[in-house]
């Protein structure tokens, strides 16, 4: 396999820069990278990549990356990722997931049509966010054939990626692998549940703050680390069936406020709590929990790492920051 024949979009978020990590680390490739307003340190792997600033809303620039570079795997991960911001600015958040994916597919079709031997596989970040008001406790874990009613535009905008990469499967042969991404963190993440928590945490040993701020603490939430999630990202592109949907989700769930003690016990220090209203969200998911069975019986995928090991390492990577 040729250096550049991997292409990653929206290489600079939390996932896109472990899998960055990954072909460099473990198989000496520099994978094409793109970036559009970097939510992580991109100075960290720098020098693993070869980037290139995309902004997915125009396809011109993605179709000439394929078109160049005739990328074996494409991991297609640009997006506008949070379900908040994506109330604020629900035309935007579509503009980037729905065309963004468009420009995608379309820019294989172009390349296709030079090149009619060029057969690539598209490995589509979608979202248990499609879910949305099916994620109720009787229902879960929940299956790759419940019922799709998303709870924020961001989730809308979700089904639409999905839907829209099988379409092209179906009607223009163009493989593709669906995967439908469950609560995911680990270091690098920031704006979730456990990253705040893991950064007030390093600010509280620190000294900079006295009180952890939180949100709501009941709802419940299978977490994946993203080094497992990357594993599976990899897996079902050798292994996936080619227009197929797979959740992948961890098999523990723990309460929100689960996460509290591990926290402490990292840092060998009492939190103090203090609830607040603005972290409350407008809808939220009593329980986030997917079953991963039709993944784990094509791939073998199994977690590998710890929620202890996860926030623990989450701590240390803010305590470098």
């Amino acid at each position: 396999m040729k250096n550049d024949s991997i292409l990653i979009t929206g290489a600079c978020g939390m996932v896109g820069s472990h899998l960055v990590d990954y072909y460099f680390d473990k198989k000496n490739i520099k994978p094409i990278a793109t970036y559009y307003k970097p939510t992580t340190d991109i100075s960290e792997i720098n020098h693993k990549a070869n980037w290139t600033e995309c902004d997915v809303r125009y396809g011109d620039k993605i179709r000439s990356l394929i078109c160049e570079h005739k990328p074996s795997k494409i991991f297609h991960l640009a997006a506008q990722s949070y379900p908040t911001v994506s109330w604020e600015r629900p035309i935007e958040t579509n503009d980037i997931n729905v065309n963004g994916t468009i420009h995608v597919f379309e820019a294989v079709k172009w390349q296709q049509k030079i090149d009619p031997n060029y057969d690539p596989v598209v490995v589509v970040a979608c979202s248990s966010a499609e879910y949305g008001a099916s994620l109720t406790p009787e229902n879960v874990p929940i299956s790759e054939n419940t019922i799709l009613l998303p709870l924020h535009p961001y989730g809308v905008s979700k089904v639409s990626q999905d839907l829209l990469s099988y379409q092209y499967f179906v009607n223009d042969k163009i493989k593709c692998i669906r995967a439908r991404i469950f609560n995911t963190t680990g270091p690098r993440k920031i704006n979730d549940v456990a990253s705040d928590f893991a950064k007030r945490a390093v600010m509280i040993e620190r000294g900079e703050i006295q009180t952890m701020r939180v949100g709501n603490l009941e709802t419940k939430r299978a977490i994946t680390d993203v080094r497992d999630l990357i594993q599976a990202l990899l897996l079902l592109s050798d292994q996936g069936e080619m227009g197929e949907v797979y959740n992948i989700s961890g098999q523990n769930v723990y309460q929100i406020k689960d996460i509290i003690p591990i926290i402490e016990n990292k840092i060998g220090k009492r939190i103090n709590i203090e609830h607040d209203p603005s972290l409350i969200r407008p809808t939220d998911e009593p329980i986030i929990f997917g079953d991963s069975t039709r993944l784990k019986n094509k791939t073998g995928w199994q977690q590998s790492y710890s929620l202890e090991q996860t926030i623990g390492d989450m701590i240390d990577y803010f305590r470098t920051k």
